[in-house]
């Protein structure tokens, strides 16, 4: 194994700086990162070890091309965020003094950003869920409950203290101003959920299958409202387990996440009316850009309503009654003119059919079929006009 270089000693002081201000898990991502490219520097440039000797080419640029040729591949999210990182160690260093070069990574070197759509529950399948959670009762179950009723991160469930329910209203009479208190979480906000008689319900439910109740300590894990009756906190893992389970056992059609829950909440709120601003406030992003994908999937609702729309509609077309053949060519059967219109009632007929078909690849062979009779009734009408 290679010995630690001057840039190894480097990275990691900086990342040890970054400690003081950042989270312990923002860190490992970074550490993650400068790894990763460290990593990299070693085996392919192993006499570089000084900040002054590292260039954009050949150093950076060949790194860049490694992301990219990676087995199995990088995602462009995870490239960026890779980049990121790393650029934002640099520019600390060189502002720290440290003689690395200007513009070592630079904004063409990001890859595009991956656009995700949100991926809510479908009406059936959230209401399997719902059910299938009520039956098994719980203290996971009442917590994915109160995910998909609140539209919290699960980190931020995770992390709620038992006290977290509050009454906002100093009138102890208005019994509607309760809101849940959710704390710092991923964008370092807190905020305020309004708590209606739903989410109350879960809460006193978790509070009653939750373990010991805590003492008069400091605030610790023992505070946290998702407590295990052994006194260990309920883990990312367990609720993971329990939404894949339920979700099997309530026969859903597709694997649910954790997360699709969010998605959902934000989905339904959309719908029923809440503006982009208040969903913002409730989701607890600070950019309403993120808020606004959300408007995306209600846009997708809307164009597949509106054509199924149209085509409910275009099968309420009431066919026509068929006209009496005339009487005088009835009695003259069979000739020439009974025979046109017999062909111009079934040409009528057929395209009729034809309208309310959705699959292009019979309508076209209707249509050629029509032209066939087309051209069979223009040679009847030739045989019946009289030659000059």
């Amino acid at each position: 194994m290679n010995s630690p270089t001057s840039l190894d000693r480097i990275f990691d002081e900086q990342l040890q700086t970054l400690a003081a201000t950042l989270r312990q898990s923002t860190i490992g991502y970074y550490r993650s990162a400068v790894n990763r490219f460290l990593r990299y520097l070693r085996a392919a440039y192993p006499q570089l070890r000084t900040p002054s000797r590292l260039r954009r080419d050949p150093h950076i640029l060949s790194w860049l091309r490694s992301l990219g040729q990676q087995t199995p591949p990088l995602s462009n999210r995870s490239r960026r965020a890779c980049l990121m990182c790393v650029r934002r160690l640099l520019d600390d260093l060189i502002s720290n003094g440290q003689p690395f070069a200007e513009g070592l990574i630079q904004r063409q070197d990001f890859p595009p950003r991956d656009l995700y759509l949100p991926q809510p529950l479908s009406p059936e399948n959230d209401r399997l869920l719902d059910q299938q959670l009520q039956q098994t009762d719980d203290l996971c179950s009442n917590a994915l409950r109160l995910l998909r009723a609140t539209g919290m991160r699960i980190g931020e469930c995770l992390r709620l203290h038992h006290d977290c329910l509050r009454h906002l209203s100093p009138n102890p009479d208005r019994q509607d101003q309760w809101a849940l208190h959710v704390p710092l979480g991923k964008l370092h906000s807190e905020r305020w959920v309004p708590a209606d008689d739903n989410i109350r319900h879960f809460l006193a439910r978790i509070l009653a299958l939750r373990g010991p109740t805590p003492g008069a300590q400091p605030a610790t894990s023992s505070h946290w409202l998702l407590l295990q009756p052994d006194g260990h906190p309920v883990s990312y893992h367990q609720m993971r387990q329990a939404l894949t389970g339920a979700a099997r056992r309530a026969g859903c059609s597709v694997p649910i996440r954790p997360h699709q829950l969010r998605h959902t909440f934000a989905t339904e709120m959309l719908r029923a009316g809440v503006s982009l601003p208040a969903l913002k406030e409730l989701l607890g992003h600070r950019d309403i850009r993120m808020t606004m994908v959300y408007v995306a999937v209600t846009q997708n609702d809307l164009q597949r309503q509106y054509h199924l729309a149209r085509q409910t509609i275009s099968r309420r077309h009431v066919m026509p009654e068929l006209s009496a053949l005339d009487p005088a060519v009835i009695a003259n059967l069979p000739t020439i003119p009974a025979i046109l219109q017999s062909l111009a009632c079934a040409r009528h007929l057929l395209e009729m059919f034809r309208r309310q078909l959705s699959d292009d690849k019979t309508r076209r062979k209707l249509h050629r079929l029509d032209k066939r009779l087309f051209a069979v009734a223009s040679e009847l009408h030739s045989l019946n006009t009289p030659e000059k």
